[in-house]
């Protein structure tokens, strides 16, 4: 039986994370209040920033963006896509 969770992201009970996304007290704070559903979603919005604003996963901040989307778009709503952007169809 999946694990059910309250989706902070969604605001609905739904199936959560198998394990905590990420180390510390985020990935904690993720895999306690956030659907597969909703990080699935996340992650595709994180290769979007990525992309958009070619970043090296093997710079150190990086990691300091990252946790910044994930607070943005996880918990308060307010990540936006980078300025420009338009998607491909």
């Amino acid at each position: 039986m999946p694990r059910m969770v309250h989706c902070m992201k969604l605001g609905a009970e739904l199936e959560g994370l198998d394990r905590a996304p990420i180390p510390g007290e985020l990935g904690k704070k993720v895999f306690e209040n956030i659907s597969k559903q909703a990080w699935k979603m996340f992650e595709d919005h994180f290769k979007m920033v990525m992309n958009e604003y070619r970043l090296n996963l093997m710079d150190p901040r990086t990691d300091e963006i990252f946790k910044q989307q994930v607070t943005e778009f996880l918990f308060s709503g307010s990540a936006r896509t980078p300025e420009g952007f338009t998607e491909q169809k």
